[in-house]
């Protein structure tokens, strides 16, 4: 994930922990529904200034997983870098 699909998923995040604490939601439904609808805001605001939809941002070659067992491997062969 890059710092722009970061951000947006921090500001969907903090603004639906606001949004809940504001509001008083209760339950898992009505919680549910208010992460659908600042989710569907934060996307839709993305679109309204012309941006990468998070769905269609680039995707990097290797995973952090794949990333850090590379690093294992080349440390237990003497490389450690």
């Amino acid at each position: 994930m890059g710092s722009t699909e970061l951000a947006a998923n921090l500001f969907r995040a903090t603004q639906t922990e606001e949004k809940l604490r504001r509001d008083g939601v209760q339950g898992k439904r009505q919680a549910n529904q208010t992460h659908h609808e600042v989710g569907s805001k934060v996307r839709q605001t993305i679109r309204d200034l012309g941006g990468t939809m998070p769905e269609h941002l680039p995707v990097p070659e290797q995973s952090i997983q794949q990333l850090e067992s590379a690093k294992k491997k080349r440390i237990k062969k003497g490389d450690g870098k």
